[in-house]
C-alpha cells in the first residue's frame, strides 16, 4: 500500500479478546479469516490493551488487525454473518452487560467503500478512528490506509490519539 491509499476493495477486521487463551484465539481466528480472502490476509502482531468502557476488574485484551481483499461476490452482510458464526464457535455468548470480557469479538470496520446504517451493520465502523486497539496495529500493517469517511492516514490518527489508555505490542 502506499501513502493516501484508501480501503478500495479491503475488508478491515478488528479482532479482540479477553476471555480464555486471549493469543491462541486471535492466532486461530486469524487463520479461519484467511479462508475468506480472496488473496493473502495481513494482520498485524497482537496487542496487549486495557479495556476500555468495560465492567470494573476486566482484565486486558489482547487485540490485531486483519486485512485483506474478500471473495467475488461477498457483501459486508455475508461477511458479518460469517464473523459472528467464528465468534460463536470460539465460545462468544450474547452479552448481558455492555462491553463484558469476551472470547473473541470480531469487528467489521470497513468493506471497501460501502457505507451501511442499519440495525444490524454501520459501515465504516463510527469509532475505529477513535479507537487505539484498533488504529495501532492498522497502523502498523498499513500505516498511509485512509479509512472510509476519513482524511488522515491511519498513522495520523493514531499519533493525534489523546487519552492514557495503552497499546502494547506482544
Amino acid at each position: 500500500m502506499t501513502a493516501g491509499d484508501t480501503v478500495n476493495r479491503l475488508a478491515i477486521i478488528a479482532l479482540g479478546s479477553n476471555l480464555g487463551d486471549s493469543v491462541q484465539i486471535l492466532r486461530a481466528a486469524l487463520e479461519r479469516l484467511q479462508t475468506f480472502s480472496a488473496e493473502q490476509l495481513q494482520s498485524s502482531s497482537l496487542w496487549q490493551t486495557a479495556p476500555i468502557d468495560c465492567p470494573p476488574g476486566s482484565p486486558p485484551f489482547v487485540n490485531a488487525v486483519a486485512v485483506f481483499v474478500p471473495r467475488e461476490n461477498e457483501t459486508p452482510e455475508s461477511l458479518l454473518g460469517k464473523l459472528q458464526a467464528i465468534e460463536i464457535e470460539f465460545g462468544r455468548v450474547p452479552k448481558l452487560v455492555l462491553n463484558e470480557p469476551r472470547s473473541l469479538d470480531l469487528d467489521l470496520i470497513a468493506f471497501g467503500n460501502e457505507a451501511r446504517d442499519t440495525p444490524l451493520l454501520t459501515l465504516p465502523h463510527p469509532r475505529a478512528h477513535l479507537r487505539r486497539f484498533v488504529l495501532a496495529p492498522l497502523a502498523e500493517i498499513a500505516p498511509d490506509i485512509i479509512l472510509p469517511g476519513q482524511t488522515q492516514t491511519a498513522a495520523t490518527l493514531l499519533a493525534a490519539l489523546a487519552g492514557e489508555e495503552s497499546a502494547r505490542r506482544l
